[in-house]
């Protein structure tokens, strides 16, 4: 076979002398990508490792059964029957109070009775706090709160009605990362003595029975044997291998993500590679006309590139896997915030071998591209210079190749996709970007060729001009520039989408500030305290909790039997609902007709429900819904479908009662008002707080600046593997200009002999970047406006909100750094004697 005869490799050594440094450059371009691959994989490898060996530890215990509310009598003979160690915790959002500063937040408490965690441990400072604040009656509280309102260990924090003294900061835990402090930060204090009222009706409390086994009991049989009785009481339950299948998912997508991401880098590596190796095959081309006219046939001369090619995908491979392995000990430090366990550095030889093979695979095929024409130069350029070379669109071994990138490409996408749909809607999107910017680059060439600006000066036109030169990079450029582009900005667009809605959901003259958990008892008392600081009461809604018991008829028992009947969530879930006589701004009637009120005693009561959730029960405007309100069954009839707005902060619920109902029933309200400084915010929270404990309320303008935090954490994490691509990009840019130096030094010789100055020669090739950099950010921002737009609607399904000034920014830097690469890369081609324009071997 060719690829065996010894002569190929001869041939391909010798050939490739004197432009080494150039293969050398573009080989770079492969490493970043193959690197970027290497580390992402081999850290998904260790990571699962991790997850593997501290699944405990992310449970704690052996076995949680948790529920919605205090254990029934029989749930508490069934938890007993079990055995074990047992230790128990009641978890619930209340507004901690800091005596020592006024401070007040909505926080997470758990309250922990027992040796909870069995595995692993909660890290404070000092250490010993978290062995001693439970028999001290004392508190741990979260460290981002600590430093958020300057509070210092010795002081105390009120839950409630009850005091405690703040023993140690709380710094890790199991089943919670820093992501998660960030929205809600936690404090643990002792079970005993936790203030009641705190748990009274309406109050929404998660109670959770830890256990710990000594027995080697099987763990997964024992909860498949209780689950009926689990079932009966609204039981759920956790197990260690449960915790390592959900965490094992949720990061596996993650760094799947990430490796996508990377994979942008290592296609961008590709355009490289083709490109270098187009303009490598345009100055060899008489070389293979004499090699073709002393005997050799078209597929030996074929595998002399083909084999230089592979080598250099080989060695990039080879090189990027070794820095992939650096770079995977600085990965787990920018996700540290995302990541429940700490991942040790291993070298992952699997993800190695797999990066080495993909960039040696990504490397020939794109080389392939331009090579296949080496099998149709013929024999007679060596006599005539002006031979046609056949057009690449007309030759089926070219298709072939593009087939085989293509499929390469969505392949990688699907097996790295949380879901195959995405992956596959993953790859045919890049595919129509990579389109989009190879069809506006030769448009750009095409227009600048048919209209040419002839009464520009000569600066301009001359540079202008350069975009349709033989040689030409234009492609190429925006192709890497503005794919980079794309990837940057539709991040900042997807951020600012979803970022705008919290912000148009707090907008002028909407509240923002909820107080909730209001006993019947108490609303009049927080009224008065709202108005008494000047603020306004935006609403004052009731809550009443029920739930669901039958469906046109048939109660949900009956539905859970029948194997037809898809019985999800809604069926399950509780409701908490409200009665009123009209509709708010984020609502609208969509079908029906909403009813206000009805006469005391109706046999049928005519009730509102919001369409998503009518449609996730299957029902429509005349179906009948029996609801357990703390007890008393209520029949209902939907009487109206309603859209809300469940951006806006206002009291929307999925089913609303008419006036006349619910009066009577156990209740609680939520009361929300507005605010216009931090100062009043903190004020009303504080006063409330002192005179009802149990009120909880949330912040907006503090909810807002949580969300920006965590969408500025993930932004880097994205902002950072989109380096790569950036990077490689900007190689690419180098090495598109180091190719075209030959063409470059022609131009300016011929410029400086015809009397041009150094400063016309360097404003021409400005105006030529300036030129590149424009387009290549002004397409890729434009793509980035449509891929975000699409992820708002499809993935969030929100309107979409630009981020303007982002995208006016990366307008000025990526034809900026375009301009500084590119001069930066072409110095010293003026200095260059006329004497090299005449040379053969310039």
């Amino acid at each position: 076979m060719t690829l065996f005869d010894p002569w190929i490799y001869k041939m391909a050594w010798r050939d490739s002398r004197g432009s080494r440094r150039q293969l050398v450059l573009f080989l770079s371009s492969m490493v970043v990508g193959v690197a970027a691959l290497v580390a992402i994989s081999s850290f998904g490898n260790n990571l699962r490792e991790a997850v593997d060996q501290e699944s405990k530890s992310l449970l704690g215990a052996d076995l949680v059964l948790e529920r919605d509310g205090a254990f029934p009598a029989k749930a508490e003979i069934l938890i007993d029957s079990i055995g074990g160690v047992q230790s128990r915790r009641i978890s619930f959002n209340s507004m901690a109070y800091f005596p020592a500063t006024g401070d007040t937040r909505l926080a997470t408490v758990r309250a922990i009775e027992g040796g909870y965690p069995f595995y692993g441990e909660v890290v404070t400072t000092p250490a010993a706090a978290a062995q001693h604040y439970l028999e001290r009656s004392g508190a741990l509280v979260d460290a981002t709160l600590m430093t958020q309102y300057g509070v210092q260990l010795g002081d105390s924090v009120r839950i409630g009605r009850r005091g405690y003294a703040i023993l140690g900061r709380l710094d890790k835990t199991p089943r919670e990362n820093e992501i998660m402090s960030l929205f809600s930060p936690r404090v643990y204090i002792p079970r005993d003595g936790l203030d009641t009222l705190l748990l009274t009706e309406g109050s929404r409390a998660e109670y959770d029975v830890n256990f710990y086994f000594d027995d080697q009991r099987d763990v997964e049989a024992l909860v498949d044997d209780i689950r009926p009785h689990l079932r009966e009481h609204k039981i759920d339950s956790d197990t260690v291998e449960e915790t390592r299948e959900d965490w094992d998912e949720s990061l596996t997508n993650l760094y799947r993500f990430l490796s996508i991401v990377a994979f942008m880098a290592l296609l961008l590596g590709g355009i490289g590679v083709a490109s270098a190796i187009n303009i490598y095959v345009r100055k060899r081309k008489e070389t293979i006309a004499v090699l073709r006219c002393v005997g050799a046939k078209a597929t030996r001369t074929f595998a002399i590139y083909a084999v230089q090619a592979a080598v250099m995908g080989l060695a990039g491979g080879l090189i990027g896997a070794a820095i992939g392995v650096a770079i995977q000990a600085v990965v787990p430090f920018v996700l540290k915030e995302l990541l429940p366990v700490g991942v040790s550095f291993a070298v992952s030889w699997p993800s190695v071998l797999l990066g080495i093979i993909i960039g040696l695979v990504v490397t020939v095929l794109f080389a392939m591209l331009p090579l296949v024409a080496i099998r149709k130069i013929s024999p007679l350029l060596t006599l005539r210079s002006a031979i046609e070379a056949q057009s690449p669109m007309k030759d089926i071994a070219w298709w072939a190749v593009l087939g085989f990138i293509a499929l390469g490409m969505l392949v990688f996408a699907v097996a790295n996709a949380p879901e195959p749909l995405y992956g596959f809607g993953y790859s045919v999107g890049l595919g129509v970007v990579f389109v989009a910017l190879l069809v506006v680059a030769r448009g750009i060439m095409w227009l600048t060729r048919r209209f040419f600006p002839t009464s520009w000066a000569y600066v301009w036109r001359q540079g202008l001009a350069n975009l349709f030169r033989p040689n030409n990079q234009t492609s190429t450029l925006m192709l890497s520039l503005g794919l980079g582009t794309f990837l940057i900005a539709t991040l900042f667009g997807v951020q600012a989408t979803l970022l705008s809605q919290i912000e148009v959901a707090g907008g002028e003259g909407r509240p923002n500030i909820v107080f909730f958990d209001i006993q019947p008892a108490e609303i009049e008392g927080v009224t008065n305290i709202v108005e008494a600081q000047g603020l306004p009461v935006v609403d004052r809604v009731p809550i009443v909790t029920m739930r669901l018991s039958e469906v046109n008829g048939r109660t949900i028992e009956e539905l859970r039997a029948d194997s037809t009947v898809d019985v999800r969530w809604v069926h399950r879930r509780e409701y908490r609902s409200t009665y009123r006589n009209y509709l708010t701004e984020s609502e609208e009637v969509v079908e029906g007709e909403f009813v206000g009120g009805v006469e005391e005693g109706a046999e049928v009561v005519p009730i509102s429900v919001e369409e998503d959730i009518a449609g996730e029960l299957n029902v429509g405007i005349g179906d009948t819904l029996v609801f357990d309100v703390q007890g008393r069954a209520v029949k209902t009839l939907v009487g109206s479908l309603r859209a809300v707005d469940w951006r806006r902060i206002a009291t929307n619920f999925f089913v609303v009662f008419p006036d006349g109902v619910l009066e009577e029933a156990p209740q609680f309200f939520v009361l929300m008002s507005r605010t216009e400084t931090t100062e009043e915010a903190a004020t009303v929270q504080r006063e409330i707080v002192r005179t009802y404990p149990s009120v909880s309320s949330i912040d907006l303008t503090l909810v807002l600046s949580t969300f920006d935090a965590i969408f500025g954490r993930i932004s880097f994490i994205v902002r950072f593997m989109a380096s790569f691509s950036i990077i490689t990009g900007l190689i690419v840019l180098v090495g598109a200009v180091v190719v075209s130096r030959m063409e470059r030094v022609r131009e300016s010789v011929l410029l400086k002999t015809l009397g041009a100055s150094r400063r016309q020669v360097m404003q021409i090739m400005i105006t030529e970047y300036v030129f590149l950099g424009f387009f290549a950010a002004a397409t890729g921002l434009m793509l980035s406006v449509f891929g975000a737009w699409a992820l708002s609607y499809f993935l969030f399904e929100t309107a979409f909100h630009p981020d303007v000034v982002a995208m006016l920014a990366l307008l000025v830097v990526v034809p900026g750094l375009t301009v500084g690469i590119g001069m930066i890369s072409s110095r010293g081609i003026y200095s260059r004697p006329p004497l090299e324009s005449l040379r053969a071997d310039v």
